[in-house]
């Protein structure tokens, strides 16, 4: 990334040299946790830091991407998922689903599951770091590198998502000449709890352009993909949480339904790819390679 920026930043990158020099210290930081944890491998925090830092990591690099995603592309690419869903739905579901079914059970409750994502990665993370180390390292590699996959796609291919994301992007959509649909979330949704919560982490937390595929989605799926192998107890669970946490992304309106399907397709495309170059740079590895139970 810090070579696409030195190569490629422009005017539409004003704060290019900021993210550049970000890169510049991390890169240092991150050498400095794994050498200091070579030196006290013992040290329970250092550990825990040293194999968990990617996950610190996603939520600065997930920003970035809204930052550069005017790097190669001018405007976001919205219009033309817009009529993707409307030519395979014959509506907007991110628009129909919460306008049909407003009522605060079901709205606090996908919100919820919704949120489940923040959750999910992170413990599911702890439960294999726990059962075995050497899944937990699958683990981490697989779900990274979906991540990152993500994230270049959405700096060549922005899609700024649902128009009523937050009502403040009316003017931006409108701005870059984007269908401007003035909607409004039901009074009864927006007594919610979850609401509030999510308004909140999206409001400090989000970047313009992440929505094509859902990483969410994606993310998800791989992370299911190690529970009904290594988790069983909790496979059932997480398959249903995976389902609901698809539907409430168009529901609550973040992303449109043709997302969740690039997503699902992202999840069906990289695992594999993911496991055969985890198999590849791992065989040097005793036990890399777990059979599941």
């Amino acid at each position: 990334m810090g070579l696409l920026i030195v190569f490629f930043h422009n005017e539409r990158v004003p704060h290019w040299p900021t993210i550049l020099a970000a890169h510049a210290v991390a890169l240092p930081l991150v050498h400095g946790l794994l050498a200091a944890h070579a030196r006290r491998p013992t040290n329970w925090l250092l550990a825990l830091l040293r194999h968990f830092y990617p996950i610190i990591l996603y939520t600065g690099l997930y920003c970035e991407t809204g930052l550069l995603n005017q790097m190669f592309t001018r405007g976001y690419l919205d219009e033309f998922f817009m009529r993707l869903d409307e030519h395979l739905f014959g509506m907007q579901p991110s628009v129909v689903l919460m306008e049909r079914l407003p009522y605060l059970v079901v709205s606090e409750l996908l919100y919820a599951f919704y949120a489940s994502y923040y959750v999910m990665i992170p413990g599911v993370g702890l439960a294999l770091y726990f059962q075995s180390r050497h899944r937990f390292f699958h683990y981490i590699t697989l779900v990274s590198f979906i991540f990152y996959v993500c994230y270049l796609i959405f700096i060549f291919l922005p899609v700024a998502g649902p128009p009523a994301f937050w009502m403040e992007r009316n003017e931006f959509l409108a701005a870059h000449g984007l269908p401007l649909l003035r909607l409004e979330f039901p009074a009864s949704v927006q007594r919610g709890l979850m609401f509030r919560v999510m308004g909140f982490i999206y409001h400090h937390f989000e970047a313009q352009g992440g929505a094509f595929p859902s990483s969410h989605v994606a993310v998800a799926i791989c992370t299911l993909w190690f529970t009904w192998r290594f988790l069983p107890r909790i496979r059932y669970f997480h398959l249903v949480t995976v389902i609901l946490l698809s539907v409430a992304t168009v529901y609550c309106r973040y992303h449109y339904a043709v997302d969740v399907i690039g997503g699902a397709g992202a999840a069906a495309l990289l695992i594999p790819i993911g496991e055969r170059l985890y198999r590849r740079f791992s065989a040097g590895d005793a036990g890399a390679w777990p059979q599941a139970h």
